[in-house]
């Protein structure tokens, strides 16, 4: 597979090739002149305007449509090829049946980006590599035989990093509001990654989330004497209850261990309203 990256793509687009693609299509001079003023419209910085001559402005409502407009040309040159892609704006997948074809490609393309269209590979981020070892728009896939989709280990290490910042300003919170504050991101997500068909990742973010939440608990009763009081509330037996309070082990140690699983089980968490992930992959998968 080849795993092709355009060089800040977004800030590069030439504005004379993407208007002679665009006038193939559209005749209408006052249209193209109005398309034309907004790629040029300019960037402000420090309240000065600096005139843009290259490139369409990033986070636009009509920079996603003309970079298809222009990139549509690397389309057809890749079905005149009879190669198998799959290409979202700039990011582009090729798929071939060896290395060395993998390698060929990736020349042939870049010449053909140059050439035609004045873009540069980002050569530390193109590759070829195989399909599992590579991710696509958060996405990978596995090495069977009949490849299943999952969740690209670089979408769960973005995910755990953001999940660790709402953890961190929710230290003091209610329990509640900061699960109510963190549903929209894992519902987003999740939502996101329903075509996923490898389901073992979701249950072990499942008890990550579970275990963090446990933590913010333990570290949220701070003394040994809270502690036991709480977890005999729990329902935990005053010896056990006692001797969990005050075992010396830290935060994350206790919020991974039997005491505050018991304490706090799955049940409890969506009695509070935490989505679960895996539980919400299973309804997506009972609906297709």
């Amino acid at each position: 597979m080849v795993d092709l990256d355009i060089a800040k793509f977004f800030d590069r687009v030439n504005h004379d090739i993407l208007m002679s693609r665009i006038a193939r299509r559209i005749k209408d001079k006052r249209l193209l002149l109005l398309i034309r003023r907004y790629l040029q419209s300019g960037v402000m910085e420090g309240g000065v305007v600096s005139p843009s001559h290259e490139g369409t402005p990033q986070g636009g409502p009509l920079s996603p449509l003309l970079s298809n407009i222009l990139l549509d040309e690397l389309d057809k040159e890749l079905e005149k090829r009879g190669h198998s892609f799959c290409r979202y704006a700039d990011d582009c997948n090729i798929y071939v049946n060896t290395e060395r074809a993998g390698e060929r490609v990736m020349v042939s393309i870049a010449r053909f980006l140059e050439k035609r269209l004045r873009l540069k590979l980002n050569e530390k981020k193109s590759k070829v590599d195989r399909p599992w070892k590579s991710s696509f728009l958060g996405y990978s896939m596995t090495c069977e035989k009949k490849p299943r989709l999952k969740v690209a280990p670089c979408s769960i290490k973005r995910l755990k990093g953001k999940l660790k910042e709402s953890f961190g300003r929710g230290r003091g919170q209610n329990l509640k509001r900061t699960i109510d504050g963190m549903t929209p991101l894992l519902r987003g997500w999740i939502n996101y990654y329903s075509l996923c068909e490898v389901k073992n990742v979701f249950e072990e973010l499942d008890g990550w989330i579970r275990r963090r939440y446990r933590c913010v608990i333990w570290r949220q009763w701070r003394r040994p004497t809270t502690r036991a009081k709480n977890l005999r509330k729990r329902r935990l037996s005053e010896e056990r209850a006692s001797r969990s309070a005050y075992n010396g082990r830290g935060p994350w140690w206790n919020s991974g261990a039997s005491h505050m699983n018991e304490a706090f089980p799955k049940s409890y968490f969506d009695k509070c309203g935490l989505i679960s992930l895996l539980d919400q992959i299973l309804v997506f998968q009972s609906r297709s």
